[in-house]
């Protein structure tokens, strides 16, 4: 009997645990006796090393709860503020105050550093106003934004130097991030940022593209005018 015992290896010894893993359930003087090596060195107990991993767990089960609630928070107030820009889109009576409720929008309720609307409609009453471009559908300026303009897909990140000179202009080197957000047939959004890590790529545009959204229904109540 010993000499079968003495041939028995650790593998297999281990492989009968792996089968049998409330094996130490019936004999829990075992457990406590036994000793689980660390990574920096020194041995404990199997009931204090898996105390300590309990404890980690804890803590990392903590952290992601943590992490969950804040981007809820996150969540929950760029809904009220989307649901707060759709009803002063819809609030407005003319293209040009549209407009005007969506950069103010931007710029006050989401923080942006520098605003920027290109239109393909004419807009007289907003001339003079310093975030607004109208440019033609074929104007050549746009020829960078061929490929965004035809998906309608969000960018968020550091836009290419041809791009950001056509938004920003002469401001072009303060903006270090910027979130575009194209509307075909209707123009470009843009919000400029002077930090390079506020908008990147992969983050969400569930809101921007229902911002986008609420833009486009507001204006097409006035071209079907």
């Amino acid at each position: 009997m010993s000499d079968t015992l003495e041939k028995i290896g650790a593998h297999e010894v281990a492989a009968w645990l792996r089968r049998h893993p409330g094996f130490l359930k019936q004999f829990p003087d075992l457990a406590l006796t036994l000793v689980v090596p660390r990574d920096d060195g020194p041995t404990a107990s199997l009931a204090s090393y898996q105390l300590e991993v309990l404890r980690d767990k804890n803590r990392e089960l903590s952290r992601r709860l943590a992490d969950l609630a804040t981007n809820a928070q996150i969540n929950e107030r760029l809904a009220v503020r989307t649901q707060q820009l759709t009803l002063a889109l819809m609030r407005q009576t003319n293209a040009a105050d549209t407009l005007r409720a969506m950069a103010a929008s931007l710029e006050e309720d989401f923080a942006g550093d520098l605003v920027r609307i290109v239109s393909f409609d004419a807009q007289p009453e907003l001339e003079q106003a310093p975030w607004l471009q109208v440019l033609a559908q074929d104007d050549a300026r746009l020829a960078p934004f061929h490929d965004c303009l035809q998906d309608g897909e969000p960018i968020c990140g550091r836009l290419q130097p041809e791009k950001n000179a056509v938004l920003y202009g002469d401001r072009v080197q303060e903006v270090m991030s910027t979130a575009l957000l194209p509307l075909p047939g209707v123009g470009l959004i843009a919000v400029g940022s002077h930090d390079a890590n506020r908008f990147y790529p992969g983050m969400g545009t569930l809101f921007l593209r229902m911002m986008g959204e609420a833009l486009v229904a507001g204006l097409q109540r006035f071209r079907s005018a």
